[in-house]
């Protein structure tokens, strides 16, 4: 999602109206066909629900626009994550994050390394 910032409302503003409606029509397309397949649907109330859904959908999203919201495209969110830094992940990351603590009585010995009484 766009973390840009949301301006006062501008009538002159574009909105995406092709963009809007084309992520509506494939979810719309989707919820359709799962609800038909794997519930056998057959109500004519449910798949106008999905088209007053899409109603309320548009206006949102032009009202949204309006006023300066913008998602960002997928295109958009490829680059912000080629342009960024490579990430860590797990035990390095802490490794880079901070400085090995100084050994301890208790954990000086590594992993599993308890000081063993002998048996006689």
């Amino acid at each position: 999602m766009g973390h840009r910032s949301l301006m006062s409302w501008d009538s002159a503003r574009p909105v995406p109206w092709r963009r809007l409606s084309t992520e509506w029509a494939v979810v719309a397309a989707i919820i359709a066909v799962v609800s038909y397949w794997a519930t056998d649907n057959r109500k004519l109330s449910s798949y106008v629900a999905l088209l007053l859904g899409g109603a309320v959908y548009l206006l949102v999203g032009g009202v949204m626009a309006k006023f300066g919201y913008q998602r960002k495209t997928l295109k958009q969110m490829r680059a912000d994550v080629a342009a960024a830094p490579p990430r860590t992940v797990g035990r390095q990351a802490a490794a880079v994050g901070r400085p090995k603590p100084a050994p301890t009585k208790r954990t000086s010995g590594g992993p599993g390394q308890r000081s063993r009484k002998r048996r006689r």
